[in-house]
């Protein structure tokens, strides 16, 4: 009944001595597990497996300290819903727990077929090898679908590889969902066909419970060759819900809205590295979208690196995904952000393409020149 294979999470523990983070990270071995006083949990299978077991607890600074906490991996029941509640449900809502990482056995990631495309078959979508993706979005709100139209064209004709809504584009009145996608589809396409690039155009399917698969597949039907969610506003299990269906088949886009709160504390919520990296590869997207280091957000660059970090590290047959920084993003920093990212990153520019000047093709030509240059690679 119970396998004996476990996985474990690293939690951040804020605590006035050890005797105190022990305390804590015993409530949470009980919270996450059977929620039930210590005293009453009944001997046996219950108390030796289902309750959760501090493998490791030690000080990592003054006041903090590292807890080790493993689970039965039974208690997920094969459900990534439930396993992000064992990972982080009630005790996301007491103070001074955050979640570091994930260390999950091949048994549980056998369960999971991650990103569909990942970094390689992204590129082999798009056709670019050697150098960053460059990626931007159709803004500001309130344009109709045929200015989206344009500006989409306008994009693809200089060079952009991947042309998303902005994420606040659903359906309004002013740009509404089948008129948008095809008018940029169409856009984008005979630019395409001028330039010879395989440039995709990727609308925003966040919306209701009961429209958000409907308008992923309307999205497919009208030509678009990809879509972009945000997985904490319309859930991560939805879109893990696309990314495992094999008759949609396109890349899934995840956009940070609504997730900043879990990562904008040092003591409380998840991490950068186990948010953007670890819990949005298994939710299947292939792209994550998050916060640039310098821009208008207040993400550093190490919280920027430990994104990184958890967009490639080792999850068994979960594929890498690509770290896409946006945020207040310019062309005058492309080298320095180059010297950190380097080649396996999309940037992704919105309104700092407009700021370079007048033509948007030009500047998105310049956007593409100074990247492939940067990479010294010649990408295409």
């Amino acid at each position: 009944m119970i396998s004996g294979e476990r996985f474990s999470v690293i939690y951040r523990l804020i605590s006035a001595d050890e005797q105190e983070a022990r305390q804590k990270a015993w409530d949470i071995c009980l919270e996450q597990t059977v929620e039930f006083p210590e005293e009453l949990v009944p001997a046996g299978m219950i108390r030796d497996d289902i309750v959760g077991r501090i493998e490791a607890l030690a000080p990592i600074s003054a006041g903090v300290y590292q807890a080790v906490i493993s689970y039965a991996v039974e208690t997920t029941a094969n459900e990534f819903t439930q396993l992000l509640n064992v990972v982080f449900g009630n005790i996301s809502i007491k103070p001074g727990i955050r979640v570091e990482r994930l260390e999950l056995p091949q048994a549980l990631l056998s369960q999971y077929g991650g990103p569909r495309f990942g970094r390689e078959g992204l590129r082999k979508l798009l056709g670019v090898s050697g150098r960053p993706l460059l990626f931007t979005a159709l803004k500001p709100m309130g344009l109709s679908p045929a200015q989206l139209a344009d500006m989409a064209y306008k994009c693809a004709m200089g060079g952009i590889d991947i042309i998303k809504d902005d994420h606040g584009l659903t359906n309004q009145v002013f740009a509404p969902f089948r008129e948008r996608v095809t008018a940029c589809v169409e856009a984008v396409e005979k630019a395409n066909a001028r330039t010879g690039r395989q440039t995709i155009y990727v609308p925003n399917i966040t919306a209701p419970a009961n429209e958000v698969v409907a308008r992923a597949k309307l999205a497919k039907a009208l030509g678009a060759k990809g879509v972009m969610m945000s997985p904490a506003i319309t859930g991560l299990d939805v879109m893990k819900f696309l990314a495992d269906d094999a008759e949609f088949g396109l890349p899934v886009i995840s956009h940070p809205a609504f997730q900043g709160s879990y990562v904008t504390s040092p003591n409380n919520g998840i991490s950068h590295f186990a948010l953007f990296g670890q819990i949005t590869r298994l939710a299947g997207a292939d792209v994550v979208i998050y916060p640039n280091f310098g821009g208008r957000f207040s993400f550093s660059r190490e919280e920027c690196q430990d994104i990184v970090s958890g967009t490639c590290v080792n999850m068994g047959q979960i594929k890498p995904i690509f770290p896409s920084p946006g945020g207040g993003m310019s062309l005058d920093r492309i080298g320095e952000l180059m010297s950190v990212y380097g080649n396996e990153v999309i940037f992704l520019v919105g309104g700092g393409l407009f700021k370079h000047g007048p033509d948007l093709i030009e500047n998105c030509r310049y956007f593409h020149d100074m990247v492939s240059n940067f990479s010294n690679t010649g990408g295409n």
